[in-house]
C-alpha cells in the first residue's frame, strides 16, 4: 500500500468535515488541496484563520502518520506556529504542501505552505508531533 493510500484508508473525520484531498504522500512530503467554502469564511469572504490552521495541522498530522514506527499508537501536535501572509478569498482552491524539518525518535517537525493554486503564499506553519 503506498503512502497516499495508507492515508486515505485511514480518513480523518475533521479532514473530511474541511474536504481535504489528499494529492500526494512521500517519506517527507505530503501534499493537499483544500477549497475555501463560504462556511470557512469570515464575514469579509476570506477564509478564516482557523480553517488555514486546521488545513496546516491536517497535513502535518497525515505526514506524522505515515512516518509511525509500526508500535506506535498513534501522532498529536505539540506545538503549531502560523504565520499568515495574505488572505485567501472564498471560492479559492488552496494548496498545502508539508515538508520534514526533523523526524527524532519521539517527534517530528514539518513545515507547511499554504498557497493558492495561483502560487500566491497565504501562509507557512511549522508543527512539532509526537509519537504516541
Amino acid at each position: 500500500m503506498s503512502l497516499l493510500e495508507r492515508i486515505k484508508a485511514h480518513p480523518l473525520p475533521f479532514a473530511g468535515l474541511l474536504d481535504v484531498e489528499f494529492v500526494s504522500a512521500a517519506p517527507d512530503a505530503v501534499e493537499a488541496r483544500m477549497v475555501v467554502r463560504p462556511d470557512l469564511c469570515t464575514l469579509g469572504g476570506f477564509a478564516h484563520g482557523g480553517a488555514i490552521m486546521s488545513f496546516a495541522d491536517t497535513l502535518g498530522g497525515a505526514a506524522a502518520f505515515v512516518n509511525l514506527p509500526a508500535e506506535a499508537k498513534g501522532t498529536t501536535t505539540l506545538e503549531s506556529k502560523t504565520n499568515f501572509i495574505a488572505g485567501a478569498p472564498g471560492g479559492s482552491t488552496l494548496i498545502g504542501r508539508c515538508a520534514l524539518v526533523h523526524r527524532g525518535r519521539r517527534t517530528q517537525v514539518w513545515q507547511t505552505r499554504v498557497e493558492t493554486v495561483e502560487g500566491k503564499l497565504i501562509a507557512l506553519t511549522l508543527q512539532t508531533q509526537m509519537t504516541l
